[in-house]
């Protein structure tokens, strides 16, 4: 298997309309979601073997899921069934196409629930990339899963992939989530926050700052920047890498479509540590950011996330 991701899947209900209030919006439309789901489908579009642990509830809503992953090439084998728990529901408000609000229905929610002894231990051990995020650690047992996820796919031999995805509402505060996230930073290869992440994890709005996030464990650090890109940051140096411009419909999910594009192209070399002094690293962020340009033109993340034509193409027309 080229890529495991874990955390949460759920559904996110979204607006009809742009630039209203949550309580102001007359209609929503329900959009399979969960950042990590999201990966691990953007992934399989883009030519990679993927395959997606978590939990959702044994509902109406969780097996449309489930359907879902599956009709878009995941493998679903390792999802479990809450008979208790409802799946996790998500409503959106989109202020302006570039930024968004969530007020999540998860108290609990099923994608908290996952426990230990659910794991799929042999589609870990074989993973090439191990691919998570912070709300998987929100609240147990799910964050005692992601522990021992970690554990197994880094005993593998897998890189493993970190992407904050800060959500307040699901915190009892910023610290709190601040030290959880440096906690398991710690534990990771790849670390991708947003610039609200950065300065949440490292004090600072200076990009600069994210050789700090290195100094704590991870081989590389990306810092998504939205329309102007992103900045990576090694132990070797630190670059801004552009964004290629476009006319954005909906920028939901443009981080995973990003994180997607990076781990489809390190999962393809032997040794992808060799990268990270190379100007190949250039290079991959270039193609992630592309991902990312294609994803924002269509509203709801997995009917937007491109395949591997799709982005070749666009980097021929863009180039």
């Amino acid at each position: 298997m080229d890529i495991v991701c874990l955390g949460e899947l759920l559904v996110d209900f979204f607006p009809l309309q742009i630039g209203k209030a949550l309580t102001d919006v007359s209609s929503f439309r329900p959009v399979p979601g969960g950042a990590p789901a999201n990966v691990a489908v953007a992934v399989a579009h883009l030519g990679c073997k993927s395959a997606f642990i978590g939990k959702v509830g044994d509902d109406e809503f969780g097996h449309w899921l489930e359907k879902i992953l599956r009709y878009e090439g995941v493998e679903t084998g390792c999802l479990r069934f809450d008979p208790i728990v409802r799946t996790t529901l998500n409503f959106i408000s989109q202020p302006d196409a570039n930024s968004y609000t969530c007020l999540f229905y998860r108290n609990p929610g099923a994608d908290t629930c996952l426990r230990p002894d659910e794991l799929d231990r042999q589609i870990l051990s074989e993973a090439h990339a191990f691919h998570f995020g912070l709300l998987s650690l929100t609240d147990e047992p799910s964050r005692s899963a992601t522990r021992e996820a970690i554990n197994i796919a880094r005993s593998g031999g897998s890189l493993i992939s970190f992407d904050v995805n800060y959500r307040p509402t699901l915190w009892n505060s910023p610290e709190e989530a601040r030290e959880t996230a440096l906690e398991f930073a710690r534990e990771v290869d790849l670390l991708k926050v947003n610039e609200i992440e950065l300065r949440l994890l490292t004090g600072s709005n200076q990009l600069s700052s994210a050789i700090y996030l290195v100094d704590q464990g991870p081989e590389l650090c990306l810092v998504t920047l939205g329309p102007q890109g992103c900045f990576y940051q090694t132990k070797f140096a630190g670059r801004l890498v552009p964004a290629y411009q476009v006319d954005t419909v909906d920028a939901t999910g443009c981080g995973d479509a990003f994180i997607a594009g990076i781990l489809s192209k390190l999962v393809t070399l032997k040794n992808w540590k060799a990268v990270l002094h190379s100007t190949r690293l250039e290079e991959f962020v270039r193609y992630a950011n592309a991902v990312g340009a294609i994803t924002a033109l269509t509203q709801g993340v997995i009917p937007a996330l491109p395949n591997a034509d799709q982005v070749d193409r666009f980097l021929n027309l863009s180039a």
